[in-house]
């Protein structure tokens, strides 16, 4: 008995060129899409990490503020960038904005730095009279006749080069002297 093949079939086993082409392209698509979502959610996360941050300080250079101002005696000096109370115990206390800093500073005491990042910053006095029919005080040129303190300030910050600048304000907060 002889035995012979009268026929072969031939089955592929792997894939064509074109079919590993496509592949990869998908593959490609699918993980460049991945990254952008991975890169702007990263990037979106530093921007929220730093507007919570500006905003923390803030807050607390605001209270800061409060407690100090509302126990002062007189406001002595004003500029629209650096004001100068009687503190109660009879000594100087100064904020001032300087050089992207909002500082603290007290006749023998450390200057301290309440904030930072400031883009701008300004001071505002007004008289103790408030404005008929409204919120609104009356605003004052002399500090001896002074009664509120308005404070205002923007900060911004830059977290890499290529990132958008993020910008916390500070409208504006109006502080009273209790013992005035």
């Amino acid at each position: 008995m002889v035995c012979s093949i009268t026929s072969i079939k031939r089955r592929s086993a792997g894939v064509t060129i074109v079919e590993f082409l496509f592949a990869v392209a998908i593959a490609g698509v699918i993980l460049s899409q991945a990254c952008m979502l991975w890169l702007y959610s990263s990037r979106s996360f530093a921007a929220q990490m730093s507007y919570a941050d500006m905003d923390q300080r803030s807050q607390r250079t605001l209270d800061t503020l409060t407690q100090n101002i509302r126990q002062c005696k007189a406001l002595t000096n004003f500029t629209a960038t650096r004001i100068t109370f009687l503190d109660y115990d009879n000594k100087a206390l100064t904020f001032a904005f300087d050089k992207g800093f909002l500082v603290r500073s007290k006749s023998g005491e450390k200057t301290k730095i309440l904030l930072k990042d400031c883009i701008s910053g300004e001071f505002a006095m007004y008289l103790r009279t408030p404005v008929p029919g409204g919120l609104e005080h009356y605003p004052t040129a002399d500090p001896l006749l002074c009664k509120l303190v308005e404070i205002r300030w923007t900060c911004a910050r830059k977290l890499s080069p290529t990132s958008p600048t993020t910008t916390e304000s500070m409208q504006s907060a109006r502080i009273v002297m209790r013992t005035k």
